[in-house]
């Protein structure tokens, strides 16, 4: 059994060297009960932040020891921000693997628990996940998360070149509007293969399109909205702590330990600081509304 990432033996240990005497076992595992029932409750939780229009998803996978062996478990998060500007915690759920069976069953239980309101999906480009958003969320748009894009061209660019490339990607994403967008592009797809770098090329050419989803929205919202660089912060944060118990001996233990940290991230100033105005949003829907 884990507390917060530790090992019992190893929390007997610390008691030890800091007090001069162990704490039991069972003392340890009744505390260790306790504590999973809390996040449990958490985990659970009605959400009550009325509509959440962005939502940010993503997978974060640890090691675990199945039947003696070690293989890796995803951890599915969402982060969402509500109608009034605020960034919340939605939830963690285990899903195996990213396949569209997992993302299905997690954007469901998300549901369930009340999420409503969703304009756009924020998230590397994922097959299972795509087709669990359309199932699950027909209502709303996807944004593949430009970061990743980005390094997914790269996969396919010498080292040499990546500096300049990255240059001609940005390019892309600093125009003004989607149509202004889509005619960089093609340029920039024109410019790879003059400099032989056709597969980049093709990458442009076959997925620039899903990552301008953000263009349909407030341009206020813009730099908030093409990445998912809110949600990776918070993996970074999951991933040092993570990193400190190695291998969980459940996908269970995984699975609290990082909603422990998300709970604990969640009532800080991160979830209490007003994140985007969202007036931008209703005024572009009231001027989509009339131009409609």
């Amino acid at each position: 059994m884990y507390l917060a990432g530790v090992s019992v033996r190893r929390v007997e240990d610390i008691t030890e060297a800091l007090w001069g005497t162990k704490v039991s076992a069972s003392t340890v595992s009744e505390l260790n009960k306790k504590a999973y029932v809390h996040i449990e409750d958490w985990r659970n939780r009605t959400l009550h932040g009325g509509k959440y229009p962005y939502v940010y998803v993503d997978g974060i996978y640890l090691r675990r020891n199945w039947g003696g062996e070690y293989e890796n478990v995803a951890i599915l998060v969402a982060i969402a921000v509500n109608e009034d500007g605020y960034r919340e915690v939605l939830g963690a759920a285990e899903g195996m693997k990213e396949d569209k069976a997992s993302w299905v069953s997690f954007f469901q239980w998300l549901r369930g628990r009340g999420l409503d309101g969703v304009k756009l999906i924020v998230g590397d480009k994922c097959l299972g996940m795509l087709e669990a958003v359309g199932e699950v969320f027909p209502e709303a748009k996807y944004q593949r998360c430009i970061v990743h894009f980005y390094r997914n061209v790269f996969s396919v660019v010498p080292r040499s070149k990546v500096k300049l490339v990255a240059k001609m990607l940005k390019a892309i994403h600093a125009q003004e509007s989607k149509a202004a967008a889509r005619k960089k592009a093609d340029e920039v797809a024109e410019m790879l293969r003059e400099m032989k770098l056709k597969e980049a090329a093709k990458k442009v050419e076959d997925s620039v399109d899903e990552t301008l989803t953000y263009a349909d929205f407030p341009f206020e919202h813009w730099t908030r909205i093409r990445t998912n660089n809110v949600i990776e912060r918070l993996n970074r944060e999951i991933r040092r702590r993570t990193r400190v118990v190695g291998t969980f001996p459940d996908g269970e233990s995984a699975l609290m330990l990082v909603c422990a940290r998300l709970r604990h991230v969640a009532g800080t100033q991160w979830g209490n600081k007003k994140y985007m105005n969202m007036t931008h949003l209703d005024a572009c829907a009231e001027d989509a509304y009339i131009a409609g």
